[in-house]
């Protein structure tokens, strides 16, 4: 068992490891590194509705988890860019039903909810009359 003082919380956080040839130091970067992988794969199941794979091969696996790491990277820098305050989710919300309209994503970004729905109304009334 491998004991570490997190500077950020000031708590000692302990991990259980096999592997006594690393140090303590490294052994905490990895566990870091492996959660973050986990909190992706943990967002990506929530959020965009992946929780089968389309196919089976090796290919068709990598190709769904490349493109859903595209598109999580690609959030992530909308969200940077744009300094918007809302989570990733809601922000992937707002570009899923906007997809088809005319609008750009700055317009909606600086949309309130109600003027996005204002917008949806008379994009679909142009695009259907």
């Amino acid at each position: 068992m491998i004991r570490f003082l997190d500077e950020k919380s000031d708590e000692v956080v302990s991990f259980v490891t096999n592997n006594f040839k690393l140090s303590a130091k490294t052994i905490v970067q990895i566990y870091k590194t492996r959660w973050q992988i986990e909190i992706f794969f943990r967002w990506i199941k929530q959020n965009l509705q992946i929780k089968t794979f389309l196919g089976t091969s090796k290919n068709a696996v990598m190709s769904q988890v490349w493109i859903a790491m595209i598109y999580y990277l690609l959030l992530t820098y909308i969200k940077y860019q744009s300094k918007y305050e809302k989570s990733l989710f809601y922000l992937h919300r707002i570009i899923k039903e906007a997809l088809l309209s005319r609008l750009t994503l700055i317009d909606l970004l600086s949309a309130t909810p109600a003027r996005i729905s204002d917008f949806k109304i008379k994009e679909f009334q142009l695009v259907f009359w």
